[in-house]
């Protein structure tokens, strides 16, 4: 049985408004390409290929891009009196993606909550968020949840902080760092993986799962954090989805390959 990764896809992306008037958060694009597509690609390369999307705000745009993703990653020969189509040299991943409604407004932990049905018989399950991406390996971070066996693994990120770093000694600059990592400030990265138990702690459509969920998954002792010191980067904002284009552009992404 194939590891099923979800992924949330169906928040309002307010912070990123130049973009998401007209799309849902995951579907703006880097290189070409809606960041879901790159998040998809990093489960790929781990051989995770079964998607399930949480769709919500303009969820039809996600359903449109894989309903007619063979026809763009192929050449197409049609014809026009029978309405045949014939498809040549596809260049198209062996996934499958369920696009499952969760509502506009659902939270995360009750899009989670939505698809029970589609996981309850999993040994466990990955899920992420439609925003972020990383040189997290899946492999290890799955051998990592198998190996405790507890309810769930949250992946532990140290991200780049936004400004340079001064270490000062009264007036003088002792240490210029610019943009290092954070220090111990260790953040929640998605890229979690849960047991099924994890839906006795998912009440409701207005269930958070980064509040209450994860709190008592902490307090009873079932979250466990993968520590990754590498690569990631979430979008939220137009400065955020301008660096991971320049990164795309340097022609070796840091998330694109491991």
């Amino acid at each position: 049985m194939s590891t099923k990764a979800v992924i949330l896809c169906g928040g309002l992306g307010t912070r990123l408004s130049e973009e998401t008037a007209i799309k849902p958060k995951p579907m703006v694009e880097i290189g070409g390409r809606p960041i879901l597509w790159h998040i998809m690609k990093i489960y790929d390369r781990a051989g995770v290929r079964d998607f399930l999307l949480t769709l919500g705000y303009k969820g039809e745009v996600i359903k449109d891009y894989f309903l007619n993703y063979h026809a763009r990653q192929s050449n197409i020969t049609v014809g026009l009196s029978s309405g045949d189509i014939q498809y040549s040299n596809p260049m198209v991943e062996d996934w499958t993606v369920s696009c499952i409604d969760t509502g506009l407004y659902t939270m995360t932990g009750g899009r989670l909550l939505r698809l029970k049905p589609y996981l309850q018989d999993e040994a466990y399950f990955c899920l992420t968020y439609g925003d972020g991406v990383s040189n997290v390996d899946i492999k290890k971070l799955l051998d990592f949840h198998r190996s405790h066996g507890k309810i769930a693994t949250v992946t532990a990120v140290r991200p780049p902080v936004r400004f340079g770093e001064l270490q000062l000694e009264g007036d003088s600059v002792r240490e210029f760092q610019e943009k290092p990592q954070a220090g111990e400030g260790w953040i929640n990265g998605g890229f979690f993986v849960f047991s099924p138990r994890v839906f006795d702690f998912l009440d409701s459509d207005e269930t958070l799962l980064e509040r209450s969920p994860m709190e008592k998954l902490a307090v009873n002792g079932e979250l466990m954090a993968y520590k990754h010191s590498g690569f990631w980067q979430c979008m939220d904002t137009l400065r955020d989805k301008q660096s991971l284009e320049k990164l795309w552009d340097s022609g070796n992404p840091p998330w694109h390959g491991q």
